[in-house]
């Protein structure tokens, strides 16, 4: 399969993501990558690659196509996508269009990312909102949050389709079976909630291609209730920042807290393993990124602050998705649903 890479995309372009796609290539015989960006700049850092002997064994599956232009998060999406025709969202992301590769992967622009899913590769017809799927950073029995962030005031409709990829996804990519997919509401009640959440309720209470469990609260979500969360994405987002904002200020409460006595210090070190441990399971970094869902390609979002590991791990997962077949899979299950895409 062919995976494309926005060279350019994120805080640390395009080193890291050179030594990501160089990384993948290393592990992944199947998988071939084209870099998005710069030619000379890309050459130049591809030269630079700390292990040389490795590169010369998979340079054969490394190609660049020419993208001088780079669009940043500070630029308005799709006038950027119409302004700047040799960026590497447009260049990567026609590539995908043309079916000449399978996927691409970007730690650049959200937005940018996201219209260009939708104006460029273009969505899976039946879907009326490609949707993000997010790994919650929750340890134990994953939790894949969709949407959560792409669409706001979103239609009961959606978030029924949002439910069918967020089960197609869990079982293909996260290898679980009969995954078992709740509604992010303020109570379990079926009444319960506002209008918009009350018809999806009805909605997904109907025969549908996933295994729907009910109304979920945040909390109970939070301590393994479902493995898909259905949301809003305006809720979903709002869910997502407050977990990561709960979390960081956790730990650093638990930090302060150790490094403030003797006896605690003392504690910490005892411990040491047991924080590392806790920590890692934390950590977004081995999840890669977030799938944007209900596009006809592999459309990977990875974090913008993503090291080289991050992008492996994108890559990765764009692979895991090709392999699944989960653009496939929702092209078909889309005419399943109990619903029509306007209702």
């Amino acid at each position: 399969m062919k995976i494309v890479v926005d060279a350019m995309g994120g805080d640390f372009a395009p080193k890291v993501n050179v030594d990501g796609a160089i990384d993948a290539l290393r592990e992944f015989a199947d998988v071939e990558i084209v870099l998005a960006g710069p030619q000379a700049l890309l050459e130049e850092t591809i030269g630079a690659y700390a292990d040389q002997d490795a590169y010369a064994k998979v340079k054969d599956r490394l190609s660049i196509v020419d993208a001088p232009e780079v669009i940043s998060t500070e630029e308005h999406p799709v006038m950027a996508l119409r302004r700047k025709k040799n960026s590497t969202f447009v260049v990567g992301m026609d590539i995908v269009r043309r079916k000449e590769a399978q996927a691409f992967v970007s730690a650049g622009s959200t937005g940018a990312l996201m219209a260009g899913a939708m104006f460029k590769i273009g969505r899976i017809k039946g879907i009326a909102r490609p949707a993000l799927a997010t790994m919650l950073p929750v340890p134990g029995r994953p939790l894949l949050l969709v949407d959560a962030g792409a669409n706001t005031d979103c239609k009961p409709s959606w978030i029924v389709q949002f439910a069918m990829m967020g089960s197609i996804y869990a079982d293909k990519v996260m290898g679980i079976k009969n995954p078992q997919v709740g509604l992010l509401n303020i109570g379990v009640e079926a009444a319960k909630g506002n209008e918009q959440a009350q018809k999806t309720y009805e909605l997904m209470e109907k025969p549908q291609p996933f295994a729907f469990c009910g109304n979920v609260e945040a909390r109970d979500a939070l301590a393994g209730k479902c493995d898909v969360l259905a949301a809003d994405g305006f809720v979903g987002n709002v869910l997502l920042k407050n977990t990561e904002g709960v979390i960081s200020m956790l730990f650093g409460l638990l930090k302060d807290g150790l490094m403030g006595s003797a006896k605690g210090k003392v504690a910490a070190l005892l411990a040491k393993d047991t924080f590392k441990g806790l920590k890692k399971s934390f950590d977004s970094t081995e999840v890669g990124g977030a799938p944007l869902l209900g596009v006809e390609g592999a459309v990977i979002k990875a974090h913008g602050n993503s090291n080289a590991r991050a992008i492996f791990c994108a890559i990765r997962q764009a692979r895991q998705v090709v392999d699944g077949g989960v653009v496939d899979l929702i092209r078909e299950e889309v005419s399943r649903l109990s619903v029509g895409e306007e209702e």
